[in-house]
């Protein structure tokens, strides 16, 4: 995809190989050969859509994207949210494609460029395993001028669009293992981009300027792709995949490295994200304000616990303020004020209104998976005048952001213990060794783990957590750290962080805290590979993704025309 370098010629090594893959059952796949990943030009599926009313033609490439995938059990679990989003139900479904984890979809619009940018679509929420689903269907209708249709905006300014099909937390092998422990969100992603390189010559688009973007766990997994681009951790992961680009020696010869990110709501840093959690949210929580109705003396003695550890882990990532001022818990609450007023006034500017102080707010939030919910709710917590907030109580504000959303139980990722848990509750389902499905991954959960049998916790290893994680923590710590886009920042680790950032926050979204979204900000901000962020906490905005598209995609232009002829990252 990179016309400095290649000439838009027809790769004659045609991919059937990995084609009859695509399809294969789960018997056929755990004897089939080796896959190639050379695609065919000629091997595409035409696709008809409707832009803005008018008919526009697509090729549709399928393939798989590493030489040697997990083949998947034909029966799987299936997680169904209900009402709030909590677990519903958990039954099984039924795979028609034990590969569709490690496999993609490739649009081309008619008339897309050698240099146009290409659209990587990660969907990966709550870390969950990602089957391959297409984003553009034939016959589907699209807009280019609306706030939620990226597919729309995608395909009238030419891009290529990727979906991509990746493992994750939630799946079982056919052998009965639990292959979507982390990293393996992150590899597949990796390998996908290879895929895009390996084939650069084959496809319109260019593999220089490849965009990675997901919502929530998928904005976690596109911000630790964006920052650890090219990193060494990987290699061993991606080889025994057989991810393009790896020599029989173990060494690089592609890139996995991005042009930029589209990030909203990034779950990060979940070996933290509890601790920022209880320092932000422990003094406004109440039983009321917290998911399941219950708030303890022994809940909130342990919510001071974790609370008391955070400023000392915030010290630790030597963070700044765009003002000079380091990052720490005496500026956090002011930087999260900051941000939370600009954001206030930025809608004012815009036309909004601001109910005077003791009136109600009277508005339609939308929820993530479709659907509204009206909040009425008093203003306690901001007073503006001449267009400018002149007083702010972060303490009331974030009291607002409860009561509109009850707040994750305590702890809010880690889970002290998982019996019974179906996975959507806490995160401890994307950690654990191949043969176990899931195991605490933080000093609380594993200390107060109190259920015996279950296979994590000081009360079955017969060791506190301190001892465990010393003497048989490393595989653990791996994988907190191949997830964590603060491992690879800030030149750390090797790797080659993506130049151009989007990141978006919800203002009233209690997914994780907001000194997580601020400290990756800062984080990004601070990277001297990065020449661009743009970072908000949209106008009250809960947990999702993909709502100002128009935003998202003019910052998008502007930084391709501003990269000028894809400079910005070397050549694959």
């Amino acid at each position: 995809m990179n016309s400095r370098r290649y000439a838009k010629v027809a790769v004659k090594l045609a991919c059937s190989a990995a084609l009859a893959l695509f399809g294969a059952s789960a018997a056929l796949a755990k004897t089939a050969p080796a896959a190639r990943l050379q695609v065919d030009p000629k091997a595409f599926t035409l696709v008809h859509v409707t832009l803005d009313g008018k008919p526009l033609a697509l090729r549709r490439y399928e393939a798989v994207y590493v030489r040697k995938p997990v083949a998947m059990a034909a029966n799987q679990p299936t997680r169904r949210m209900g009402p709030g989003g909590s677990p519903a139900a958990a039954d099984k479904q039924v795979l028609a494609n034990p590969l569709a984890y490690q496999s993609l979809y490739v649009f081309v619009p008619e008339g897309a460029k050698a240099d146009a940018a290409i659209i990587l679509n990660v969907n990966n929420g709550g870390w969950f395993a990602s089957e391959l689903r297409a984003g553009i269907r034939d016959g589907g209708s699209y807009q280019s001028t609306s706030n939620t249709d990226k597919v729309g905006a995608a395909l009238a300014a030419g891009y290529v669009y990727v979906d991509v099909g990746t493992r994750g937390r939630g799946i079982v092998a056919a052998d009965g293992s639990y292959p979507g422990h982390a990293p393996a969100a992150v590899v597949d992603t990796k390998a996908a981009i290879r895929w895009l390189r390996l084939n650069d010559a084959a496809l319109p688009g260019s593999a220089e300027r490849i965009v990675v973007t997901g919502t929530s766990g998928g904005g976690g997994l596109t911000a630790v792709i964006a920052a650890s681009g090219d990193s060494p951790d990987f290699l061993p992961e991606l080889a025994a995949i057989g991810a393009a680009g790896i020599s029989r020696t173990g060494k690089s010869t592609l890139s996995d490295a991005v042009f930029a990110a589209i990030a909203y709501c990034p779950i990060t840093d979940l070996g933290h994200a509890d601790l920022a959690y209880e320092w932000l949210y422990g003094p406004v929580r109440s039983a009321g304000g917290t998911a399941g109705g219950q708030w303890t003396a022994a809940q909130a003695a342990a919510s001071a616990r974790l609370a008391a550890d955070y400023p000392a882990y915030l010290d630790s990532l030597g963070l700044k303020l765009a003002d000079g001022r380091a990052l720490t818990a005496a500026t956090m609450r002011d930087a999260i004020g900051a941000q939370v007023i600009a954001e206030v006034e930025r809608h004012i500017a815009q036309g909004g209104t601001v109910p005077a102080r003791g009136e109600p707010f009277n508005i339609a939030i939308p929820r993530m998976f479709g659907g509204s919910m009206q909040i009425t709710r008093a203003n306690d917590w901001v007073t503006v005048s001449g267009g400018k907030v002149t007083d702010f109580n972060l303490g009331a504000y974030l009291a607002f952001v409860a009561a509109i959303t009850p707040l994750k139980p305590m702890p809010a990722f880690d889970r002290s213990h998982n019996s019974g848990n179906t996975g959507i509750d806490g995160e401890n389902t994307l950690f654990g060794a191949a043969d176990q499905a899931w195991s605490n991954f933080t000093a609380y959960g594993w200390d107060a783990n109190d259920v015996a049998g279950d296979g994590s916790g000081a009360d079955d290893a017969g060791l506190a957590w301190q001892s465990w994680i010393k003497h048989n923590g490393k595989p653990l710590t791996r994988q907190l750290r191949m997830i964590d886009p603060f491992s690879y920042l800030g030149a750390k680790a090797g790797a080659r962080v993506a130049p151009y950032w989007y990141v978006r926050h919800g203002m009233i979204d209690r997914d994780t805290a907001f000194p997580v979204e601020i400290a990756l900000s800062r984080a990004i901000a601070g990277d001297s590979a990065v020449k661009e962020l743009d970072f908000a906490l949209p106008w009250m905005t809960p947990h999702s993704g993909d709502y100002d598209v128009q935003s998202a995609y003019r910052w998008l232009k502007k930084v391709i025309a501003e990269s000028g002829a894809g400079q910005d990252l070397p050549s694959s």
